[in-house]
């Protein structure tokens, strides 16, 4: 895996040592880099393969990951901090579709606020470093079974 072996390259480029307990822990945020996981739910899927980690130590793992800028923590409407890992391929952090219904986390990795940017640069004189966007709604599969709900209960009407 060549992303691990990036991050661990990171840690020990910044002095922090790479404990095996660590290691399981970034581990298991580059398995699952497509969610976006809590350190709870981090501490769930280490725990079964490596029970001799607790979950402070996936808290301090986290927040060293997040000082440098391994990890985003983002937080959505549900309060809970979630981590995202950051990938060479992006200029800025990406922006997320969240849905109010059922809590599915859908990431967009298109760039649409340059220009927003760039008059904010031109009429604040602000420079812009990075920026998150959170877009709230429904997804397409609660929309569709509201639908289906919709007319299951104007077929009982008839």
């Amino acid at each position: 895996m060549r992303e691990l072996t990036q991050i661990e390259d990171k840690l020990h480029a910044r002095g922090f040592k790479l404990t095996p307990q660590r290691r399981a822990t970034i581990k298991t945020l580059v398995t699952h880099k497509e969610e976006h996981l809590s350190a709870e739910e981090i501490y769930s899927l280490l725990h079964e393969a490596h029970p001799e980690v607790g979950l402070a130590t996936v808290y301090r793992t986290l927040d060293i990951l997040a000082e440098i800028q391994i990890v985003n923590k983002i937080t959505f409407e549900d309060g809970i901090a979630r981590f995202d890992l950051k990938t060479e391929d992006k200029g800025h952090f990406h922006h997320h579709l969240v849905c109010e219904c059922c809590g599915s986390v859908n990431e967009i990795h298109e760039d649409m606020l340059l220009d927003v940017e760039q008059r904010i640069k031109r009429q604040y004189h602000f420079e812009v470093r990075d920026h998150r966007l959170t877009f709230l709604g429904t997804c397409q599969d609660c929309l569709r079974k509201k639908r289906l709900e919709q007319l299951g209960q104007s077929d009982e009407r008839k």
